[in-house]
C-alpha cells in the first residue's frame, strides 16, 4: 500500500485547519479508505476532539488510526503510516514550526484554508513558501464563506489570480461544522443531509483527487 500524506497548514490561527483535519478523517473513513490522522500542533485540538470522539463511539471506534506526534519520530512514523494506510491527515502547527515544516516535507498535498480576509490572504505566504521550498503541491481552500459578501468576492478574486490552485469548492460559514465536532462526530455523521454535508464530502472529494489517493 502506498498511501498520500496530505497536510493541513497554515501560518494564522483560527483559519479552521483543525476542524479541515477532522472532518476530512471522517468522511474519508466513511468512504471505505484506510485513514490515519496525525496531530502534531502543540495545541493539541485534534487530540482532543479524538477524545470526545471515542467517548461518543464506543463500540465503533474512532473510525481511523490516530498518532500525536512531534520531533524526531515525526519523519518515521509518517513513512510508515503512509505504507500502512490510503491516506494519513496532518493538522499541523501554526507558524512556520519545524515538525510543519517536516510535515509538509513528507506530503503529497499541502491544503492550506484561508478565511476570506486580507490579513487572512496575506498570512498564507509564509506557509506556500515553505511548500515551494520543499517541492511540494499546495492547493487553497476558502473556508468561512459569508453568503454575501464585496470584501470575500474580492479576496475570492485575488485568490484565483495566485500562482496556486484554489479549490472548486467553498466552504460556506456554517455552524454545522463546529456543532458536530463538539459530539466527536463529522458533519456527514452527524447531519448527513445537509448543505454542509454535501458541501464537505464534495471537498473532500477534490482533495483527494488533487492528492491522488486511492484504495
Amino acid at each position: 500500500m502506498a498511501g498520500k500524506v496530505v497536510t493541513i497548514a497554515q501560518q494564522k490561527g483560527g483559519a479552521g485547519k483543525t476542524t479541515l483535519a477532522a472532518h476530512l478523517a471522517a468522511i474519508w473513513s466513511q468512504s471505505g479508505l484506510a485513514v490515519a490522522a496525525v496531530d502534531i500542533d502543540p495545541q493539541g485540538s485534534f487530540s482532543l476532539w479524538t477524545d470526545i470522539r471515542a467517548r461518543a463511539r464506543p463500540d465503533s471506534g474512532l473510525g481511523f488510526a490516530f498518532a500525536r506526534l512531534s520531533g524526531w519520530r515525526l519523519p518515521h512514523e509518517l513513512d510508515r503510516l503512509s505504507r500502512e494506510h490510503d491516506v494519513v491527515v496532518v493538522d499541523s502547527a501554526p507558524h512556520a514550526q519545524s515538525d510543519s515544516r517536516i510535515a509538509i516535507r513528507y506530503s503529497h498535498l499541502v491544503v492550506v484554508p484561508v478565511q476570506p480576509s486580507p490579513m487572512d490572504l496575506w498570512a498564507t505566504q509564509p506557509t506556500l513558501d515553505v511548500a515551494k521550498a520543499e517541492r511540494r503541491a499546495a492547493l487553497l481552500v476558502v473556508n468561512r464563506m459569508p453568503p454575501r459578501s464585496l470584501l470575500a468576492e474580492d479576496v475570492a478574486r485575488k485568490l484565483a489570480a495566485s500562482e496556486t490552485p484554489v479549490a472548486n469548492i467553498v466552504l460556506g460559514n456554517r455552524t454545522a461544522y463546529a456543532s458536530s465536532l463538539g459530539q466527536g462526530l463529522g458533519v456527514t455523521e452527524a447531519e448527513p443531509g445537509s448543505t454542509a454535508a454535501q458541501e464537505m464530502t464534495r471537498l473532500a472529494s477534490e482533495i483527494a483527487g488533487y492528492a491522488g489517493v486511492t484504495r
